[in-house]
Parts: structure tokens; sequence; C-alpha cells
């Protein structure tokens, strides 16, 4: 008995001095983004819109991220990070504590990242950081975010893999359990992308599938992807709003996506293309794929260390079950007041033609209508106009 105590002491000696020796750290972090925005033909019924609107560049989010160093280059990390509405005080991501990530995992030197929870797809972190999204937010994106290059939804229940970077070149991947009792497919999402970065060049190409967890019976309704039980995602898959809004039942959602970036002096200039496609089945309301087409450009120019301005253009063909298109130009300029505060002003315009569907079971065809970005105000004529000037502050 002696021996075993002597031994269990020993070893929770042992265990303290390792605890104690361990580097850690827990890091507090957010972004408010506040701004006046102008929005015309902001209904389906007409009419202008003057509004406090929070979250142009940024989402608005506090989070805490933090590292536990477990030796011989292997670490412990985690991320809890919340979005919020700073008008409101409501939570965002649909009510969500943690709605934005929310995931624990190991990192090592030499093998790579593997993380579980909630967290963005492959698409998101490789693609996005090439495209105008990554430097003034949703009023360069795609219109209706069709091909979540705005970063709409996050997946759920997904376990992630990160590579080290190899000579510029690095892979990334995804698989989501859907969750669902007996249909072990049903409701997962796979997604994998790989970049390459030389000096002022980057490129990076990457694929999403979804498959959708509600029954059958659930999606003879518009809005089958929310509020189901298990799957990847919740009600924020995709923005569904006005230009996607008839495929919310889709049976699943397939996105390929690549880009390019350029550096060169205080110029950036990159050229990203999109291919989204939404799949029916019986009930989903709408009889063949309807596919997005995408083709987006940007340029910026660093006037100043303390002054960027851009513009950019999206060109949006939806086609399949429904062949519309959608032609958006957007403007916008960020000024840093310090390293934590900046003033912007950012501003697009959107025309539409051609048809889409309207949304629910035995919804027709009826004349394209502009919706820009991802806000989701579905314009009454094929025309939008958005201007908004705003503060963003980091900590």
């Amino acid at each position: 008995m002696k021996r075993i105590t002597l031994s269990t002491l020993s070893l929770a000696l042992f265990g303290v001095a390792g605890i104690a020796h361990a580097q850690s750290s827990v890091t507090l972090y957010g972004v408010i983004d506040e701004s006046i925005q102008y929005v015309n033909n902001a209904t389906p019924h007409g009419g202008s819109l003057v509004q406090l609107f929070a979250g142009n560049l940024q989402g608005n989010r506090f989070g805490l991220k933090g590292t536990e160093d477990l030796g011989g280059g292997l670490k412990a990390i985690f991320q809890l990070e919340n979005g919020f509405d700073v008008n409101t005080g409501k939570l965002g991501q649909g009510g969500l504590m943690f709605g934005r990530q929310a995931y624990v995992g190991l990192t090592g030197d030499s093998w790579g990242t593997l993380t579980a929870g909630r967290q963005y797809d492959p698409l998101v972190d490789m693609i996005q950081p090439l495209t105008a999204d990554n430097y003034f937010g949703s009023t360069f994106t795609t219109p209706g975010d069709v091909d979540n290059n705005d970063n709409s939804f996050r997946v759920n229940n997904a376990v992630k893999y990160v590579s080290p970077v190899w000579s510029g070149f690095q892979i990334e991947g995804m698989y989501a359990l859907g969750g669902v009792a007996g249909a072990t497919g049903s409701g997962q999402t796979w997604s994998g992308a790989a970049t390459y970065a030389t000096g002022p060049f980057s490129v990076a190409a990457g694929y999403l599938h979804a498959s959708n967890a509600s029954s059958l019976a659930t999606r003879t309704a518009a809005g089958g992807w929310a509020g189901t039980a298990g799957g990847t995602f919740d009600s924020n898959f995709p923005t569904f709003a006005g230009i996607n809004a008839a495929y919310a039942a889709s049976k699943s959602i397939g996105i390929a996506s690549a880009a390019v970036q350029y550096v060169t002096g205080p110029w950036t200039g990159n050229l990203s293309y999109s291919n989204a496609q939404y799949k029916p089945d019986a009930n989903s309301g709408f009889g063949t794929t309807q596919k997005y087409e995408v083709g987006r450009a940007y340029l910026g120019y660093q006037l100043t260390p303390a002054a960027l301005v851009g513009v950019g253009y999206a060109y949006t063909k939806g086609h399949g079950d429904a062949s519309a298109t959608y032609n958006q130009v957007s403007l916008g300029g960020d000024y840093s007041l310090s390293k934590r505060t900046d003033l912007y002003a950012v501003g697009a315009w959107q025309h539409a033609s051609g048809e889409q569907r309207v949304p629910g079971v035995g919804g027709g065809l009826v004349s394209a209508t502009a919706s820009i970005g991802s806000y989701g105000n579905q314009s009454s004529t094929s025309n939008q106009v958005m201007v908004s000037l705003g503060i963003r502050h980091k900590f």
C-alpha cells in the first residue's frame, strides 16, 4: 500500500509540475462595425430605407481564443465566437450564443491542425481572402450570396484539418456529420480546398457539398434547411433571400470556387469564379437544378498607409430552373484613424434582368428583381442602390 501511495503521490506531483511549466494563453477580442445606410427600392412594395446597420465590412462579434503548449511542438487550441447586433443587442446567427464559431482541437508544427465543432468551411478560409469581400465586406460580395462568398453560413458538427504550409502550398479538408439516426449520409457536408502563394501572387480553389437533413414532408415549403433535427446547417444557410429564396428546400447544394490575386506596390487586383448548384427532389418546389455562375473582379489602391480605395464588379448568371442575370458594381473607401479604428464609405448599384422563381411550392416565374450583396433587401424593380457610411473598431 505504501508503494502504491508513494507512486500515486509522485505521479500527482509530476502532473502539477507539468501544468506549472505549460505555456498557455487566452485572448478576448472583438469587432464593432456600425453605419448609417441608405437603400432605395428596399422592399417588394417600393420605397427607400434609411437605417442604422451593423456589420458592413465585418460582422459584429466578440470571442475567446486560446492555446496551451503541450510540449514537443503540440498545442491544444480553442475558439468561441459570438455574433451580435450592436443596434438591438440581440444575438446573431439565429440567436446562437456562439453562432460564428465554436471549436476545440490540436495543432502541431509538423503535421498541421485538427479541430472539431462549428466552423467555417475551406472555401471561406482559403478563397474568400482573395476576393473583394476580404477588403470591403458584404457590399462587394455576390448578389444574394448564392455561393457563400460572404460566409452567410457556418458548418455544424464539423471535423476540419488544415495542413502546414509547404513551400507556399497548403490544403484544407472538412467533413461534417449529419447526425440523422438511421441515415448516416443525410445532412452531411464535405469540403476541400487548396491554396498556393509565392511573392505577390496567390491562387486558391475548392469545392463544398451539403446535403439537406430535412425530410421531404418538412421541405414541402421553403425553408427546409432551417430548424431540422441533425444536419450541419442552421437557419443561416444560405441567405435564401430574393434571388435564391425559391431554392431553400433544395435536396443538396454544391459550390465550386476559385480565385487568383496579385499585389504590386499599392495595387491589389483579384479575379474569382464560382459555380453554385441547387439540386431538387420530389418535394423541393422546383424540378430542375438551378445553377448560379458568378464572376467577380476587384481592384484596390492604397492611397496612403491609412487610406484604401477599391472598385468591384460581380456578374451572376442564374440558369437551369430560371434564367436571370445580375450585374453589380461596388465602390468603397476606408480610412484608418488608428490600428484599431477606421471610417469607411461603401456603395453599390445592381441591375437584374430575366426571370426568377417565386418562393414556395407551385411558385411561378416573375421578372427578376435586384438584391445587393448578402443584405436580403429585395427590390421592387430591376435596380437597386445602397450606400453606407460607417465606423469600425477592433479590440
